[in-house]
């Protein structure tokens, strides 16, 4: 199977790396040429434009950062829908918004070309290792011919339903993973303020009914200081957004979520969209004079995560 990826961000250029050393034949194609040097230097095949890279590709994988972007890539000019050919398919990989998803994949359709989303969560550092979690959604005999692919860029694959499930699903636990960050950053703060080191307060939590994945793993970001889990307050915002879409048209009431994604938007305008996703924890901080530094954490997630047992990092997921 030839296999096309679209988008090689921070989660993108893995899943193509994964699926270059389980053997699949890949083409890529991104706007910056430079992100796609050293996965051609490991073999993968570079493509001129997205529709260049669909007529020589079985399948086309698409990991991009918004709904604009996969939208331009799919239907704009010289987009996959000009390359495809009858019997193809499109693997969308981003976090998208569902109903945009649906119309392009009838578009596709009307051409012959299948679609599946598989939108994954886990971070950066599991799409590095392979272990990332991969939710599908579109037809599950479609979906079962293309396992292998799920498998080689993925650890546990779930297939969720009809297209569109899979969106819902992992809007969800993006929401809960942006929660349980600002959870963790007052927590840390009334550790600090109660006069208990910090690093002391994280092992207690760690071994308490109140851990989370988030606490083990992308809060320690707030603690070394580097707020860096390749995710940024752009994506945040957006994925809030689409959580507080589906509960007003699902009529649930998200509070919490709604003042998470509050507290989101500030930060955002405070650092700017590219800043890391943890920040929010430094709103805290300043309107309170107080750091949440503690000793015994590297500045990298993916280091921190070195030095814990792959049991251990692969045990749940969180955000893209």
């Amino acid at each position: 199977m030839r296999i096309g990826c679209v988008g090689l961000g921070n989660i993108g250029r893995h899943l193509a790396a994964n699926l270059l050393a389980a053997g699949f034949a890949v083409t890529v194609y991104d706007l910056d040429r430079a992100a796609a040097d050293d996965l051609v230097a490991s073999g993968a095949l570079w493509a001129t434009s997205p529709a260049a890279l669909a007529r020589g590709c079985d399948a086309v994988i698409t990991c991009l950062p918004s709904v604009k972007a996969v939208t331009q890539v799919v239907a704009g000019e010289n987009g996959l829908l000009h390359g495809f050919t009858p019997g193809s398919t499109w693997i969308e990989m981003s976090t998208n918004d569902l109903h945009e998803l649906q119309r392009l994949a009838g578009l596709l359709a009307d051409i012959g070309v299948e679609t599946l989303e598989a939108p994954v969560t886990g971070g950066v550092h599991n799409a590095s290792s392979g272990t990332i979690t991969v939710l599908v959604g579109g037809d599950e005999a479609t979906f079962e011919r293309h396992r292998a692919v799920f498998q080689a860029v993925g650890g546990t694959v779930f297939y969720i339903g009809s297209l569109g499930k899979a969106a819902i699903i992992k809007v969800i636990t993006n929401m809960l993973a942006f929660i349980h960050m600002a959870a963790s950053a007052e927590a840390f703060m009334l550790a600090k303020r109660g006069g208990i080191d910090l690093r002391l307060a994280w092992e207690v939590i760690r071994a308490s009914s109140g851990n989370s994945f988030i606490h083990e793993t992308e809060a320690t970001t707030i603690l070394s200081g580097s707020y860096d889990i390749g995710f940024t307050m752009d994506l945040s915002c957006k994925d809030l957004g689409f959580a507080l879409q589906l509960g007003r048209e699902l009529d649930v009431p998200l509070d919490i979520a709604g003042m998470v994604e509050q507290l989101n938007i500030r930060g955002r305008a405070r650092y700017g969209g590219g800043a890391g996703s943890p920040m929010v924890a430094k709103l805290l901080e300043e309107v309170c004079g107080t750091d949440l530094r503690a000793e015994g954490f590297p500045e990298t997630l993916e280091d921190y995560l070195a030095t814990m047992p792959r049991a251990e990092r692969t045990s749940s997921p969180d955000t893209d």
